[in-house]
């Protein structure tokens, strides 16, 4: 079962996902995530440090926020702990393309200081 947690801490939005992420469930963290995005310039923290598998649904899902996040000029990082999760993203080439951490306090304290895209 997946479940999806949303709140902000230091002008931060953290969307807290525990469970597997696969095609029968990505919906419910597509929109976890969307509702993180709001209206204003967002800056998203996706910690997945509670999930214990991911399939390409669910890094769809992350991709596309990313990408929507990026239009708005926001950012959005990752924390990520579980090996098998992590392989997910070096296997396809993503942990090049996502800020990854091992930890909460490591993905706000760089959100909170990283520029805008432009």
């Amino acid at each position: 079962m997946l479940s999806a947690d949303v709140r902000q801490q230091d002008g931060v939005v953290i969307v807290a996902v525990t469970g597997e992420v696969d095609s029968h469930n990505a919906r419910l963290m597509r929109a976890a995530l969307a509702s993180a995005l709001g209206d204003s310039t967002p800056r998203v923290i996706a910690d997945l440090s509670a999930v214990t598998f991911m399939d390409s649904s669910g890094l769809g899902v992350l991709v596309g926020k990313l990408k929507d996040t990026r239009m708005r000029g926001g950012a959005l990082h990752l924390v990520v702990t579980e090996p098998r999760v992590l392989q997910v993203f070096a296997v396809t080439g993503l942990d090049a393309v996502f800020h990854i951490h091992d930890a909460l306090d490591s993905a706000l304290a760089a959100i909170g200081v990283e520029s805008p895209q432009v």
